[in-house]
């Protein structure tokens, strides 16, 4: 019922409902010694505390099945800082159902799956979260929706840890009908991507920025294989988001944890359609590794409203393949709306990108590519000094029905000894064309 319960650590059972009835609040005490510690794990653990620790928590299940939290009422972690208990951990666990409650002040994940299946979040409120919201962790089967989130750092962040002492993968994923703002990416697969992510859906979302003093989040739509993950079937559909660094970030890398010798994993068939991004100041990465390329990318329907204003810095861009995969690592990009390297079929479809600030620098830049399909991009003009569409070692690229203004610079710039077999055709210039090759 109604009031506020002073608590540590809560054993969920089995069969067991806990109704938080409007008013009714569970509070974390401030004294550790209240919680379970940090269990003892029968392997060497190579990821970090918050994603391998569960028993050190608010509301701690393992190897629970049948078991719910709902109600009105509320959660709330006490804390003024990241680190600390976790409110809802969850283990191995079957059939969990979470909705409608409230969970304020985590210091840690706030609602943490790990190899759980059988899932449904809804309608749940996280606010002022210090770490991530949700995070489903080697899960499968899993229902996001109707949540709204606000933490500084990831708001749903689906993994594939080593936190279970093996590699299990995240699959039949479904996030849909959620309000998220963070300081970091607002929906992310990885960093912890030792298992593979399959069959993951994610639609009608709005990402907006947490306030105006607060740092802008990094990416609207992160998805990151860094560990040997192989991810395969992705799709991302109708989103809008607004102050958002780079509106998607795909990458595959070769960050290894967990690994002796890293190698690459995979990264393909991803479809993203359908998203209004406003007042990005980074371009949307697709990258691979060399020799690990992405594969199989669709983006459609895309609106972007970039900041502008940035400098070409040439294409020498680091490939940083051991580092952490994050949009901002790399700073300024040389182009500020697509930078795609080391990707071989790539589709984008239907796309108008604005600028706010006039912005010297190539519109998108496709790099080391192959089987790329440009269709219906809809570009501003450029300044003269840099082309609008670069393409640098491509090949088997056709760029048709695109529009934008070339009175004082090119349309598209080819150059590098392995580009061939490029087609333009179709493309309304509204100006003189100027294609060079180098």
């Amino acid at each position: 019922p109604k009031g506020r319960y002073l608590c540590g650590t809560i054993h969920l059972k089995s069969d067991v409902t806990i109704h938080l009835s409007g008013g009714a609040t569970i509070l974390a005490s401030k004294d550790e010694k209240d919680f379970d510690p940090y269990e003892t794990l029968p392997f060497t653990p190579v990821n970090d505390r918050e994603t391998t620790y569960f028993h050190y928590a608010l509301l701690a299940g393992e190897d629970v099945h049948n078991a719910s939290v709902i109600g009105e009422g509320g959660i709330d972690g006490n804390r003024s800082k990241r680190e600390g208990p976790k409110p809802i951990a969850l283990k191995r666990c079957q059939h969990i159902t979470i909705r409608g409650i409230t969970i304020t002040n985590a210091p840690n994940y706030s609602i943490s799956l790990l190899g759980c299946d059988h899932v449904e979040i809804d309608g749940v409120q996280v606010l002022n979260a210090y770490s991530d919201g949700i995070d489903p962790d080697s899960c499968r089967f899993v229902r996001i929706s109707n949540c709204l989130i606000d933490s500084h750092d990831d708001a749903i962040c689906a993994k594939a840890s080593m936190a279970l002492g093996y590699r299990r993968s995240t699959e039949q994923l479904a996030v849909t009908n959620c309000i998220l703002s963070t300081e970091c990416n607002n929906i992310k697969l990885g960093t912890e991507s030792s298992g593979d992510f399959r069959n993951i859906a994610v639609s009608n979302c709005a990402l907006y920025r947490r306030s105006a003093g607060a740092r802008p989040a990094t990416s609207g739509v992160a998805i990151e294989s860094v560990d040997g993950s192989n991810i395969d079937g992705v799709v991302v559909s109708n989103i809008t988001m607004q102050e958002v660094r780079a509106p998607i970030f795909i990458r595959l890398g070769n960050r290894g944890r967990g690994m002796n010798p890293p190698v690459p994993g995979s990264l393909r068939n991803v479809s993203i359609s359908n998203v209004v991004a406003s007042l990005s100041d980074l371009p949307t990465p697709i990258m691979g590794v060399p020799g690990s390329p992405v594969r199989g990318v669709s983006l459609s329907d895309l609106n972007i409203t970039a900041k502008g204003g940035g400098t070409f810095t040439g294409l020498d861009l680091p490939e940083h393949v051991n580092g952490y995969p994050d949009a901002d690592v790399w700073g300024n990009y040389p182009a500020y709306a697509f930078y795609c390297r080391h990707v071989e079929g790539l589709t984008l479809s239907n796309v108008r990108v604005q600028c706010v600030s006039v912005d010297p620098r190539p519109t998108a830049i496709f790099d080391d590519v192959a089987d790329v399909d440009i269709e219906g991009l809809k570009i501003p003009a450029g300044t003269g000094e840099h082309p609008r569409i670069l393409l640098n070692d491509a090949t088997r690229v056709l760029v048709r029905s695109c529009a934008s203004c070339v009175d004082k610079t090119r349309f598209v710039l080819v150059k590098g000894d392995r580009s061939r077999g490029i087609r333009l055709y179709g493309n309304n210039l509204a100006g003189p064309t100027r294609h060079k090759r180098q």
